[in-house]
């Protein structure tokens, strides 16, 4: 997550992004990012330290990797 993370706050648009691992579940880890507009997200979403990334979050999962996408409402 460190690596991701140092790299998507390099990129243009990318506002602000954090790591958090749950203090309840040690197991459960959250990544929380903002961004400009929604096509700066989707060329993140697309570059290769991103999708290298969901492979190896993919590979040490024992569920369905959960992703919601939000927006600011207060």
């Amino acid at each position: 997550m460190r690596k991701v993370i140092i790299a998507t706050r390099e990129e243009e648009g990318c506002v602000e992004v954090q790591g958090f691992r749950s203090v309840r579940d040690s197991r459960l880890f959250y990544l929380h990012s903002h961004w400009v507009d929604e096509a700066s997200f989707e060329k993140h979403a697309q570059l290769p330290n991103t999708l290298e990334f969901l492979q190896q979050v993919e590979s040490l999962l024992d569920h369905p990797r959960d992703v919601s996408r939000t927006e600011k409402f207060v």
